[in-house]
């Protein structure tokens, strides 16, 4: 995700407007614009160099690049969208937002792979020397621990259950032991559903001593990793392990998106608290108190979710594509800075 800018600095050739200035301020226009945009010089410096005012060499500058003496051109690689990501950061006030192009087939599918492979790169960018990473499940988030290659030594954390305990090796368990590995710290799986039959099954599974060694972790977290989910059929787990009936209860209460067994409606306010007493999961309180909180998600189908989860307040940087992203700038009224880290319920 490197980017850089090109300075072009032409001088005889600068086009017909440029040519309205006589040859000697053209050859001294483009040597001032040479030092600055290609050699880093202040002001102060060239005023210096060249006999004049420091306010001479700003008219200057501002001249050339006025008549085209000065082209400046920022590249980004092909599949990042600088413009849409630099809109999206602004609308919900995110520390950053990464918009990917969308894949021919996005409508149809949720949480491209290209997703992962960009979060890997933002987390080689985010995560410091001995900071906790924590990784909740999520197809996204194992996708992005498969396309990791850097990090520095860190702690890992798992901060959910699984979808389902028999997969555990090729799921979020996978993700933890390989980001661990690469960065050379320790990890702290936890080897237990996300969701249990009863309240008292899951407060039973906490206090084991596997996962109780890794709930320890979820306060000192400083870097977290999500995936969202819509409330339907193949875009949420959860919803996938609830029965036809439980579905139906959490939807009249106006679910519209999943993140980590946490329910939100579509303005962000959290729903249905109950769910939680059933999950292996981090609490909302503890995901709002982690300075960096990284949500994977994409697609149309996710769209209308990822605004709902953004307007919670408990993320703070987004990776996403252009499909959902044309649907986020569009979505209702302008949110809150999603840096404000309020419950929208006041809860």
């Amino acid at each position: 995700m490197n980017s850089s800018e090109e300075i072009a600095v032409s001088g005889m050739s600068a086009g017909r407007s440029a040519m309205r200035m006589g040859p000697a301020e053209l050859v001294q226009a483009a040597a001032m614009a040479r030092r600055f945009y290609l050699e880093g010089k202040s002001k102060i410096q060239i005023a210096e160099e060249f006999g004049v005012s420091r306010f001479k060499v700003a008219r200057v500058l501002e001249t050339a690049l006025e008549r085209d003496l000065v082209r400046i051109e920022i590249r980004v690689p092909a599949e990042l969208d600088a413009e849409r990501s630099d809109a999206l950061r602004a609308r919900y006030g995110l520390r950053h937002a990464v918009v990917v192009e969308s894949p021919a087939d996005a409508e149809e599918t949720p949480d491209p792979e290209n997703l992962g492979e960009v979060a890997a790169d933002l987390l080689g960018e985010l995560v410091d020397e001995g900071d906790v990473l924590g990784l909740a499940w999520g197809r996204s988030t194992i996708h992005m621990a498969a396309a990791l290659d850097r990090l520095p030594p860190c702690t890992v954390v798992q901060l959910t259950g699984v979808y389902d305990a028999g997969t555990a090796e090729r799921g979020s368990v996978e993700a933890v032991r390989r980001a661990a590995q690469v960065s050379g710290g320790d990890a702290h799986p936890i080897y237990a559903p996300m969701l249990l039959p009863d309240a008292a099954t899951a407060q039973a599974l906490r206090h084991q001593t596997g996962i109780a060694r890794a709930f320890e972790y979820f306060d000192k977290v400083t870097v977290a990793c999500v995936s969202i989910g819509s409330w339907e059929p193949g875009i949420s787990t959860v919803h996938d392990m609830l029965s036809d009936e439980e579905r139906a209860h959490y939807a009249s209460l106006g679910v519209a998106a999943e993140m980590s067994a946490h329910l939100f409606d579509a303005e962000g306010r959290r729903v249905g608290r109950d769910l939680g007493e059933r999950c292996i999961t981090v609490k909302a309180d503890q995901l709002r108190r982690i300075p960096e909180v990284v949500a994977i998600a994409g697609g149309q189908r996710k769209a209308a979710a990822i605004d709902a989860v953004l307007r919670s307040g408990l993320v703070t940087s987004l990776v996403t594509d252009t499909s959902a992203a044309d649907y986020l700038m569009t979505a209702g009224s302008a949110p809150k800075s999603t840096l404000n880290r309020t419950d929208p319920d006041g809860a």
